[in-house]
């Protein structure tokens, strides 16, 4: 069996995720890691106890000087469209942190390197393998509810207030490095949800948003017009007490309502049932080594990607909103 050799662009939380994800993979070894900060890539060797990887302040250094087979990147979100071509163009897969990139014209371009490298390009909307999500997806699909006519997606998370309190910004709130908000970052999450599961196209958007006092926007109001019929509302609200996330998919037949990980549905004439999921088999993660392997396609293709970058457009557009400073 192959031992696919990865390195990090970032060792922040989330790649602490992955590398846990990684290192209970046989096929997969961590032999290298790129972060500016000399504290963060300390810690992140303390912790998963890499002592034989080799680490960079620059990750240029370490696609030049490291054997590689696979990259994770970890950084900041206007980051990635530069760092991703890097890796396409050294020969290398590559596993991106969403959102994929923070334009659509880089995401076309992104999209058009991994085709032309034949390499393994996969982005980490995690949901895609959690089968609370599956479930939904599948029993839309199969005309459980029906034809869909309406959604609602709410998230709520304490991300503004709490860097707020401590009077301190992360680059999350840099526009020059987070190329958004709340929207650009968690949002993206919810945002791939609705589309994903869905399979609907949005055609018009019509947002409401508030930055909170903040450099970035915090809440987002967001109705949405889809060319199937359908309509819908985002609500991403970065100013709350608590971490919340709901869906509603009401259909011709019934609905489909989730809420922080439990699942109802209702069908007109029946008693409302909470299905049986199975165990999750899957990961980002091992999904991508999976598909460098051939084991399978690619799970979560930059086409896709794509979908959710041009819907963050459009909420930035339609609002008349440009956090991307960067530019």
């Amino acid at each position: 069996m192959n031992t696919i050799k990865v390195g990090f662009i970032g060792t922040g939380g989330m790649a602490q995720v992955h590398a846990g994800q990684l290192m209970a993979l046989e096929e997969a070894e961590i032999v290298a890691i790129a972060d500016v900060s000399e504290e963060a890539r300390e810690r992140f060797i303390s912790k998963f106890g890499l002592l034989k990887a080799e680490e960079f302040s620059e990750y240029e250094e370490m696609l030049e000087k490291v054997a590689l087979d696979a990259v994770v990147i970890c950084s900041p979100h206007t980051l990635h469209f530069q760092q991703a071509t890097d890796v396409l163009n050294k020969g290398l897969h590559v596993l991106i942190e969403k959102p994929m990139t923070c334009s659509s014209e880089e995401a076309e371009q992104l999209i058009a390197t991994a085709k032309a490298s034949g390499k393994v390009m996969q982005v980490s909307y995690q949901r895609h393998f959690q089968p609370e999500f599956i479930y939904i997806r599948e029993a839309i699909a199969s005309g459980l509810i029906g034809k869909v006519t309406s959604i609602t997606a709410s998230l709520y998370q304490q991300w503004w207030r709490g860097e707020k309190r401590t009077k301190t910004f992360s680059w999350r709130q840099q526009p020059e490095l987070s190329g958004g908000g709340f929207l650009m970052d968690s949002g993206s999450h919810i945002i791939d949800v609705l589309l994903w599961t869905s399979g609907l196209t949005p055609v018009e958007v019509k947002p409401q948003l508030s930055q909170q006092g903040a450099p970035v926007e915090i809440d987002t109001f967001t109705s949405i017009r889809f060319a199937e019929g359908a309509v819908a509302g985002l609500n991403l609200v970065g100013y709350a007490p608590i971490w919340h996330e709901t869906y509603a998919f009401c259909g011709e037949d019934g609905g489909i309502f989730f809420e922080n990980d439990k699942i109802t549905v209702y069908r007109a004439g029946q008693e409302p049932i909470t299905p049986e999921l199975p165990k999750p088999t899957t990961n980002q993660d091992k999904s991508f080594i999976d598909a460098i392997l051939g084991r399978h396609e690619v799970m979560v293709p930059g086409e896709f990607a794509l979908k959710v970058v041009k819907f963050s457009e459009m909420v930035y557009e339609a609002a008349n909103y440009s956090p991307k400073t960067y530019k």
